[in-house]
């Protein structure tokens, strides 16, 4: 309780925010503690151990899910995903545009969701983007002589950003207002923080370029094209750690360019967000040649903004980010066109130690004395800088982007983490333009008793809910960056919700208040940013929850109990909280069984409830664990999943073991080298369903073969899977875009298709059965056999173990007087996958 009220009190004190926005709760008034690494956590994932994604890699991963998707068109399969939501519930918003000759037409950039157009003011959104090959947005660029033609530079330029797994794939062209795109190169630059278009030549384009988030190297500062995009020069370069975050041009002389650049130095052991190299360089030549400008301005600095007044261009102002702490540094302004500046009043602005994460100031169009700061809040100075105050008092934390009606500068168009919000009057009064699909998701759930219900643990927004199944119809039900929910099965009063480093809530009002649960846990112990927690698969009210050891509460988390010594290697080198369980399961079959896997590659196995363990990773991976599942079928049987690119290493991604993990092979089959971040066991027909970063891939055959799930998902990473078997109902949780569903084609929905699964000739009769049911089969090899009577969540109910058999025909007879009236199967397994069958039954 004490480490939850400190959490609570801090968020507080920190305007609820660390690299996230506010989300309120029932039961906690909360975001983010602040904490400006836990945002990398979705690249600590993908880099660790080398600190680095290798770039050829993921391009193979793209261009591989551009094949599987070829192959789904030309099979012509039918199913498809349906988004199920949110539209009312938003998220972070990196660019947004007003067309000069059709102001009712906006665009909207997103961090990891792709670009939005609507032609009603905001009212309504389509999403314009989604089949090309990076989805997260840095800027969008429309050129002035011709609005046909827009550039959308990709990959998102704000350090921390906790959409950022991968930097961008380069600049994107469209000659017709978006309906059609084409790839215009710099595919090596990382993200895209600016593009501007010539006034009067919409081939002659700039790009100013971050370089890769990650790492060091050449691929940075400003490029510049006269042909379109066919061909691009590097016209300023500073060093190998500093980008150029922002860029303006003369209005009157596009001739006249000014840069700002940022060094900034980002890796799993090292940050740096800023130094020397950062400062802002005039060229008035049109980027041939650049001159840094000192005179009134520090000398050392992180990131940059700049703005130049439309309306009297010897004006500009800058914003600048301290070097060391990260606060505001200082506002600064130019009235001889930046040959001299002058600091101005920063003593009403709040800025807290991340200021790296917005660092933008506007200009109005028209009145020069008038200014908008995007930081945590958006604020607005109408006397050249001297004083400062909020605007858009309300709306969601985090401001990212502005833009001004052409025809009255006073209607202000915004972004923020939470969204579009549209002001009429200058930001006193907005409305939010709550219709984009663009939430990220780190996970989702089904309550299995209404599974209309859907649950998510989202960045920025908490952990929010649907009860009716509409796409807007979420809100929110607990605070904090939301992450795993869980709902019990068998009494949806019962719920559970946590937000990062283990704050952890239980509900026993089906989500209406949250109490905190984590009586017995020791406040001291590393957890990781997302903790994983789990609900025993046969008996709902036992729950396990990792930090760096084990906990075991027995009671639906009233108190808790650790059952394990520290499971993990506890080798930290990068500063982060290194060392700390990720993914946690038990076997629905024997809950004596345990299995855990750790972000340093530590996989460990209990056969005795805890008691004992034993480390079984020895011959798998150095990579982090995303997820370990026990099969539904054997208690010997698990699988394990990893993230991380393999750097040259011949690593797979997903393994099995059939004897507890004293040997594992590898089923990765014909993977790509891509992460896989979740891994889920249907429970009638054991297929596999995994989410990656380019999909959902399912394998029928044990992992030999993987092929992408339905049609109709732009290209996204998943990161979370759940799926209800009665209802064959298969949800994705997208860092981006929602969440999606699919009712998958390989599952069992009708007798027909349980026919493919009877390699056996399985009869049952009488079926319908009463009391007893006999199960007769073809044995077609000399080998040992398992007979299931299962539900449709795939619990055991009548279990029959057979010695080695000889071939022909073998009956049993099943007693099912204690057996509910439903829809059963039979299923019968044996050493050779091939000859596993299944039959429907019914009870009347």
């Amino acid at each position: 309780m004490i480490r939850f009220l400190q959490l609570t009190i801090l968020c507080f004190l920190l305007a609820c925010k660390s690299e996230s926005g506010t989300v309120q709760s029932n039961a906690v008034q909360s975001t983010a503690v602040a904490d400006p690494k836990s945002n990398d956590w979705i690249f600590l994932q993908r880099s660790f151990p080398a600190g680095k994604i290798d770039p050829s890699s993921y391009k193979s991963a793209r261009t591989y899910r551009q094949q599987k998707v070829e192959s789904l068109l030309e099979r012509q399969l039918s199913t498809n995903w349906e988004f199920c939501g949110p539209t009312n519930v938003g998220g972070r918003i990196t660019d947004v545009e007003i067309l000069q000759t059709q102001p009712t037409t906006f665009y909207a950039g997103a961090a990891s969701g792709g670009v939005f157009k609507s032609e009603d003011s905001g009212m309504s959104w389509e999403p314009i983007f989604d089949n090309q090959l990076a989805l997260s947005i840095g800027d969008i660029a429309i050129a002035p002589s011709n609005e046909d033609i827009i550039y959308v530079g990709t990959g998102e330029p704000n350090a921390g950003g906790g959409s950022i797994a991968y930097d961008g794939y380069g600049v994107y062209r469209s000659n017709n207002g978006g309906e059609t795109w084409n790839h215009s190169g710099l595919e090596e630059i990382g993200s895209v923080s600016k593009i501007i278009v010539h006034p009067d030549n919409p081939e002659k384009v700039y790009a100013a370029g971050m370089g890769n988030l990650f790492s060091n190297g050449p691929e940075r500062g400003l490029f510049r094209t006269t042909d379109g995009g066919e061909n691009w020069e590097k016209v300023l370069f500073i060093n190998d750690s500093t980008g150029i975050i922002d860029l303006v041009i003369h209005p009157v002389n596009p001739d006249i360019l000014y840069a700002a650049a940022w060094q900034r130095v980002r890796r799993a052991d090292k940050r740096a967000y800023g130094g020397p190299s950062s400062g802002i360089y005039k060229s008035i030549d049109g980027g041939n040649s650049w001159q840094e400008l000192t005179n009134g301005l520090p000398g050392e600095a992180g990131r940059i903004g700049i703005t130049i007044s439309p309306s009297n261009p010897n004006i500009l102002h800058a914003v600048y980010e301290d070097e060391n702490t990260s606060y505001l540094k200082g506002i600064f302004s130019s009235h001889d066109n930046g040959n001299s500046w002058q600091s101005r009043n920063t003593s009403d602005i709040y800025d807290p130690p991340y200021m790296y994460w917005f660092g933008k100031i506007v200009a109005h169009p028209v009145d020069t004395s008038t200014l908008y700061l995007a930081s945590l809040d958006m604020y607005k100075s109408t006397n050249g800088g001297m004083n400062w105050f909020t605007v858009f008092s309300g709306v969601h934390l985090d401001q990212h982007a502005l833009a001004f009606h052409p025809n009255d500068p006073e209607i202000v168009l915004i972004g923020n983490d939470g969204g579009v919000y549209l002001s009429p009057d200058g930001g006193n009064n907005f409305d939010h333009l709550n219709t984009l699909p663009i939430t990220q998701f780190y996970t989702c759930e089904i309550d299995h008793s209404v599974p209309k219900r859907l649950y998510g643990g989202a960045q920025d927004n908490g952990t929010v809910r649907t009860v009716t199944g509409k796409t807007n119809d979420w809100r929110n039900i607990y605070g904090g960056d939301g992450f795993r929910v869980r709902v019990d099965p068998d009494n949806n009063q019962f719920m559970y919700a946590e937000y990062q480093y283990g704050a952890f809530g239980r509900s026993t009002s089906a989500g209406e208040w949250f109490d905190d649960a984590t009586t017995g846990i020791n406040q001291g112990d590393r957890f990781n940013w997302h903790t994983p927690y789990i609900l025993d698969p046969a008996n709902p009210a036992i729950l396990y929850l990792g930090s760096h050891r084990l906990y075991k509460s027995t009671n639906r988390a009233q108190s808790w109990l650790s059952i394990s010594p520290d499971l993990t290697k506890n080798n930290s080198s990068t500063g982060f909280n290194e060392g700390t369980i990720t993914s946690i399961s038990a076997s629905p079959i024997n809950g004596q069984i345990l299995f855990v896997g750790t972000d340093n590659g530590n996989v460990q196995v209990s056969s005795d409830g805890g008691n004992s363990w034993t480390l079984v990773s020895e011959n798998l991976p150095h990579r982090w664990v995303t997820s370990v599942v026990v099969d539904p079928f054997d208690q010997n049987t698990a699988y394990v999943t990893f993230s991380g690119y393999r750097f040259g290493e011949s690593v797979s991604h997903i393994f099995k073991t059939i004897d507890l993990g004293q040997t594992w092979f590898d089923i990765s089959g014909d993977l790509p080298d891509m992460p896989v971040n979740c891994l889920i066991v249907t429970p009638v027909l054991g297929h596999l369903y995994i989410a990656t970063d380019i999909g959902v891939l399912n394998s029928t055959d044990d992992g030999l073969h993987w092929e992408l799930v339905g049609n109709g998902m732009p290209n996204l990473v998943i990161t979370d899977l759940t799926y209800h078997a009665p209802e064959n109902l298969l949800v994705a949780a997208t860092y981006g875009r929602g969440m999606y569903k699919i009712t998958p084609e390989d599952e069992i929905t009708s007798v027909q298709t349980i026919g493919s699964a009877n390699t056996m000739n399985l009869m049952a009769y009488p079926n319908p059965f009463q009391e007893q049911v006999t199960i007769e089969c073809i044995v077609p090899a000399r080998q040992e056999y398992t007979i299931d009577i299962i539900d449709l969540e795939g619990r055991v109910l009548k279990s029959i173990h057979q010695g080695e058999l000889s071939e022909g025909l073998f009956s049993f007879k099943v007693n099912a007087v204690n057996i509910p009236t439903g829809i059963y199967f039979c299923r019968v397994t044996c050493q050779h996958p091939s000859y596993n069958s299944i039959i429907r039954l019914s009870r009347n």
